[in-house]
């Protein structure tokens, strides 16, 4: 009988002790007036110490409210059999419930120009199961810009603006797509396919970065958290201040040329008006003058082009050449005007006036402003990001690292270059290769961005350049000539090469060795004013050394040059390094 009391004192003491009563997901929902644990007797025993009394939870609602989210949420795991990446893998999950936009994704791509989708095929090159979410502002697929500028406008085809396919130089077709649609993940399927794949969010923009949660916020509210982040915004069109002061007038007869939506406006623009003038002198404004020139004299079209500087690309060519490349975008049917500096814009009648410092007034129907590209950083705010303050652009690392999981590419990334200091490029090429190299780099290879990337300008199929490196008239610069012949053409280039996007096929050669013979030739001179620059190379010097090539009319030598460049030696004679580039081969 002792003992049979011993054992109850025993058993009543480990009950005082026992912690709360908590349920499990069999136990929901929860009885009427909430849970609640046996309570000790109201009279305790004798020395025994009094039990603690135990509320209910519903009487405390922040307890309350807590419990009930943790208890569903458990309650909803062991519902589910298997975890999500295993539903993922199995394809499982029923299409109804699955979100518009997934919550989380282990690559975010933040930008859907060519950096990112470089990066994209990257990623998934290396880690074949990847999973990969490219967020775009643009309302298409994933396209490559320069023929935008360029052979697009050549095209015979009338529905060229909806086809976007386009005839290259050496005659092939080609859409301006990297890819068709079937090549990409509907975005609520990239969680549950089962090996992967690229899924393109089109017409949304990133708004807000946490870095430290690893969590963007979109326009319209939605949150995706996610492993690894590419910043590949690329930048937006700088517009002249005395436009901006013009009004809402100026502003609707007034294209800021960058997209798919901008060329089909201005190529119907251009069949229903009498006059465009294009303000800008360089790539883009060039590249679009000599190809509106060209229907100029079908279609009675006035084309005129009017840049601060002597001639047209006068910051990237020696005068002597920007001035044969004025006189060549004349030929094709523009009015050219160099140095011509825009004071003020209106709406005089039906038409605009353009007023010049100098006093000259311009009528024209519309303007396209084509005056360089500002990088879109509005990002770093949130994210607390550097930006540079000489260049622009989001600083990172040789890596393209901002942050340990945050990685920049294409225009807004601004890198130090080993040979040539700190840049940022605005480029085809470059946007290929720094976002090939953040891919690599987001999958952990760790792999430095070295590359020397070259950028390529069309006056039309018969006139062409390819460049490398630092190409600033400022530099001193050192031009070696030759007579050109009928293969000394953009279209003879692609002709050879296959590709009408020329880096596509050179885009990281370099040549394994380049010898220099010797050589007692003179000094090279500058070519005279109206010498026939039919083909040729100029070579950029600081210090004495090669910093930057220019290849004129002279195609898939791009390999040489870069090693020339990278190689970063002073050469007494650059008529024998001239040589290395056959100029002189009939």
């Amino acid at each position: 009988m002792g003992s049979g009391r011993r054992r109850m004192r025993a058993r009543g003491r480990r009950r005082a002790r026992e912690p709360p009563v908590t349920c499990s997901a069999a136990a929901w929902p929860p009885p009427r007036g909430g849970w609640r644990v046996p309570c000790a007797p109201s009279a305790p025993r004798r020395g025994a110490a009094p039990p603690p009394v135990y509320r209910t939870l519903r009487e405390n609602k922040e307890r309350f409210t807590s419990r009930i989210t943790t208890i569903t949420t458990r309650s909803q795991e062991n519902a589910s059999p298997t975890s999500d990446a295993d539903a993922a893998s199995q394809g499982t999950a029923a299409p109804g419930a699955r979100p518009e936009v997934p919550s989380h994704v282990p690559f975010l791509l933040i930008g859907g120009g060519t950096a990112a989708f470089a990066a994209a095929r990257s990623i998934r090159a290396r880690d074949p199961g990847a999973r990969v979410l490219i967020v775009s502002e643009d309302p298409a697929l994933p396209y490559m810009r320069p023929p935008l500028s360029k052979e697009l406008w050549f095209s015979d085809d009338p529905n060229v603006t909806e086809t976007l396919r386009f005839k290259q130089w050496n005659g092939k077709e080609r859409s301006i797509y990297f890819q068709p649609p079937s090549f990409y993940v509907p975005v609520r399927d990239l969680p549950f396919v089962e090996n992967g794949g690229v899924a393109v969010l089109c017409g949304k923009k990133v708004v807000h970065m946490d870095v430290r949660g690893n969590i963007v916020k979109l326009s319209d509210g939605t949150q995706i958290s996610y492993d690894k982040c590419l910043i590949a915004t690329g930048g937006s069109p700088r517009n002249l201040p005395a436009i901006e002061r013009a009004g809402k007038d100026v502003q609707q007869r007034l294209t800021l040329f960058r997209k798919i939506e901008d060329f089909k406006s201005l190529e119907k623009i251009s069949r229903e008006v009498k006059s465009i003038t294009i303000i800008g002198g360089g790539f883009l404004g060039s590249e679009l003058a000599c190809a509106l020139g060209r229907r100029a004299r079908s279609r009675g079209l006035e084309v005129i082009q009017l840049f601060p500087e002597n001639g047209n690309m006068g910051k990237v060519l020696p005068e002597y050449l920007s001035n044969w490349t004025t006189e060549k975008v004349r030929r094709e049917g523009v009015n050219v005007m160099p140095n011509a500096v825009v004071k003020s814009v209106s709406v005089c009648g039906n038409r605009l006036m353009i007023k010049l410092k100098d006093g000259r007034k311009v009528e024209t129907d519309h303007i396209v402003a084509a005056v360089g590209l500002e990088p879109n950083v509005e990002l770093a705010k949130s994210a607390g990001l550097e930006v540079d303050s000489d260049f622009g652009g989001f600083r990172v690392n040789a890596e393209l690292q901002a942050r340990s999981n945050i990685w920049v590419a294409g225009d807004a990334a601004c890198f130090y270059d080993i040979k040539l200091g700190r840049r940022r490029v605005e480029h085809h090429d470059h946007a290929v290769v720094s976002g090939r190299l953040a891919g690599e780099n987001m999958t952990g290879a760790a792999k430095p961005y070295w590359h020397q990337s070259m950028f390529w300008s069309d006056l039309g199929p018969n006139v062409g350049y390819e460049a490398i490196g630092l190409v600033d008239s400022s530099l001193p610069t050192v031009g070696v000539f030759a007579k050109a012949t009928a293969k000394d053409t953009p279209k003879s280039a692609t002709e050879q090469s296959g590709t009408g996007i020329r880096s596509e096929s050179e885009t990281e050669a370099e040549a394994s060795e380049v010898r220099i013979p010797p050589s007692f030739s003179p000094t090279p001179q500058v070519p005279k004013q109206g010498e026939d620059y039919g083909k040729g190379v100029i070579f950029y010097l600081r210090d004495k050394v090669v910093v930057g090539i220019v290849l004129w009319n002279i195609f898939n030598r791009m390999p040489i040059a870069r090693k020339i460049i990278k190689d970063g030696e002073e050469h007494d004679d650059l008529n024998e390094v001239a040589k290395l580039f056959n100029i002189h081969e009939d």
